[in-house]
């Protein structure tokens, strides 16, 4: 199917989300945070990008300009945050992300969810 790298810092959730792509028949690939991230999409070039908004150093948003910085055609870039209040998944939007979902993630639902970017590529 589909190369997805992973930005998670929370080692649970990274283990779930690697699961159930995986099981959909995706690579996945997760880094626990932003330090490596503009080297590892050179290496892999995913076909979706997976940034959790709230990380240690760096977040989401500053990893977002990072990876536009780099001059590179960008895959979808997804945010993927625990903090789901009023008026986030619009600020993630005009931020430039090409989507929203939340977390916890729904187990039976979000690779459905997370495909729908695929495609849309």
């Amino acid at each position: 199917m589909a190369k997805i790298l992973i930005v998670e810092d929370n080692p649970d959730n990274m283990k779930l989300i690697k699961a159930v792509l995986t099981v959909r028949g995706h690579a996945v690939v997760g880094l626990p945070g932003g330090e490596q991230l503009v080297d590892t999409f050179r290496a892999e070039s995913p076909a979706l990008v997976l940034l959790d908004i709230q990380l240690p150093g760096e977040d989401g948003y500053q990893l977002l300009e990072k990876l536009r910085a780099t001059g590179e055609k960008l895959p979808p870039v997804v945010a993927l945050t625990a903090h789901a209040m009023s008026g986030d998944r619009e600020r993630a939007i005009e931020a430039g992300f090409d989507g929203y979902l939340t977390k916890p993630i729904n187990v039976s639902s979000f690779s459905q969810d997370v495909e729908v970017y695929i495609r849309v590529r």
